[in-house]
């Protein structure tokens, strides 16, 4: 049988691979045959596992923020898709933060979610475990720094968490040189 988008979302979506999780398998995305962007992040969190709406928790706030974009166009799926690097909620780490996604669900999931939006134009990765799994091993502030040696349709950006607030301070380069270089490329990638 060939793949569908519907057939692979309809399989994720009942995938157990992951059932010894703390919170049990709840995988979140937003996929589209037409959509343009591509925002790939980490894991959902709690309140993205509670409600079943990826970036749903401050961390989108801070992230349409960046994209200057409002909760309508951002969850636009025909526009923009949303796939994590872990479809569920990894669990917390014994310091309070989130444990990384499991290693086993993007080589599952994730190319076959991609061979299957032919319009992405744009694919923001965001936070370290987006850009290893695309560009390999390296310093997440430098890979960013050099946005534009990825070319137009990748841009790395950092995960947009609290803890990005001092980041931010310490690196205004991203306020005033990226922030307005990824919002008018969204812009294009968006374009009808």
């Amino acid at each position: 049988m060939t793949d569908t988008l519907e057939s692979v979302s309809a399989e994720a979506l009942a995938c157990r691979i992951c059932a010894d999780l703390p919170l049990g398998p709840r995988p979140v995305f937003r996929v589209s045959v037409t959509a343009r962007l591509l925002i790939i992040g980490q894991a959902p969190g709690t309140k993205v596992h509670e409600t079943g709406i990826p970036w749903n928790d401050p961390s989108g706030d801070r992230l349409r923020g960046w994209l200057a974009m409002d909760r309508d166009t951002f969850y636009d799926a025909s526009q923009i898709a949303i796939v994590p690097m872990g479809l569920c909620y990894p669990g917390r780490l014994p310091n309070g933060g989130d444990r990384p996604p499991r290693p086993e669900c993007a080589p599952l999931w994730m190319d076959r979610f991609l061979r299957l939006m032919p319009e992405i134009r744009l694919t923001l990765l965001v936070g370290t475990y987006a850009q290893e799994r695309r560009l390999g091993k390296g310093a997440m502030t430098e890979r960013v720094r050099r946005f534009q040696e990825f070319g137009p349709t990748v841009m790395p950006l950092p995960h947009p968490s609290w803890r990005t607030t001092g980041w931010e301070r310490r690196n205004p380069w991203f306020t005033e040189e990226l922030l307005p270089v990824l919002r008018t490329a969204v812009a294009a990638a968006l374009e009808p």
